[in-house]
């Protein structure tokens, strides 16, 4: 049986890959997908997000714009690495269909209670609608499987020394979450960042031969170049679909149960992840926290579900 989830995130050329190996590996059943305030403004996440759907004929699932800044402070964007579209690279340009005209959290709560069997919510961006879900919907929390984000580190940021850009974004809706007393799991950058688009990758992608192989060759293609630009890296890593992979097929990331906390404070330091692989502080464990990844396995996976799309 496919697997049922949400997909929340700010599309972004990672999150761009994200739904389409959701969309397009029938283990998962995508309910529905809600756009958040990230990599760019909320009008253009979801813009983006329609504009992926449409790519993998995906129009029927429903979609709905959430929160446009984080919990506390204001928002700021990743024009640098996705450009100022957040989808800049390939011509997107296609009819798309319209969001649902309610908030993100109530389409998540619906689509929950909907559902006859327990939720898995994947988020690939800051934590702010999930966070207001479990706040302001608290009937809903008994129905929701697990939360699986992409976000965070055991080891450095990429935009504070410490602190990765879906946490520093909203560190308290990330706070909420990982304190939520639900199942968590944690992909953090020491795992995606292994994760890498090769010049081999595009050129398979690419040799699908098809209009998503091409849009994803070109996404990646532009990804790369402000990779180099900003980083210093010859290949980009692929965060937001190693979070998909996880909940496809566990084998494929490997998590250990530790205890983990969102720094809200510190000077230089908040929106850390503080993960306590060692068992150091004498906390319980609350969240699984991913340290290892089938590479070859995650690209496999990957290109296996592109090649579907036709």
């Amino acid at each position: 049986m496919s697997h049922p989830v949400i997909i929340d995130c700010d599309p972004g050329h990672d999150d761009a890959l994200a739904l389409l190996l959701a969309a397009g590996d029938p283990r998962l059943r995508l309910l529905g997908v809600t756009t958040v305030a990230g990599n760019q403004t909320l009008d253009k996440t979801t813009r983006n997000a329609q504009r992926i759907l449409a790519l993998a004929g995906a129009t029927g699932v429903p979609l709905a714009a959430g929160c446009d800044r984080p919990l506390v402070g204001e928002l700021t964007v990743a024009a640098d690495i996705h450009g100022t579209s957040g989808l800049d690279g390939p011509d997107l340009d296609v009819p798309v269909a319209p969001p649902a005209d309610v908030h993100a959290v109530e389409l998540m709560r619906r689509l929950i209670a909907e559902s006859p069997e327990p939720v898995t919510l994947i988020a690939l961006g800051p934590l702010t609608n999930v966070a207001l879900l479990l706040r302001t919907r608290p009937e809903t929390v008994s129905r929701v499987r697990r939360i699986v984000f992409m976000g965070g580190s055991t080891d450095r940021g990429n935009t504070t020394p410490y602190g990765e850009f879906n946490i520093v974004t909203d560190p308290e809706a990330a706070d909420i979450v990982v304190r939520s007393g639900l199942p968590v799991t944690m992909i953090g950058l020491n795992v995606t960042h292994q994760a890498r688009t090769t010049p081999e990758i595009i050129a398979e992608l690419n040799g699908l031969g098809t209009r998503v192989g091409r849009v994803c060759a070109e996404l990646m293609t532009f990804f790369a170049g402000a990779y180099r630009r900003n980083f210093g890296f010859t290949d980009p890593p692929l965060h937001d679909p190693v979070a998909v992979a996880r909940v496809l097929d566990p084998a494929l990331v490997r998590t250990v149960a530790a205890p983990l906390a969102i720094e809200l404070t510190g000077t230089w330091t908040r929106g850390a992840t503080v993960v306590d692989l060692h068992h150091r502080t004498g906390r319980a464990a609350n969240a699984e926290v991913a340290v290892g990844i089938d590479v070859e396995g995650f690209w496999r996976t990957l290109l296996e579900a592109l090649s579907r799309y036709t």
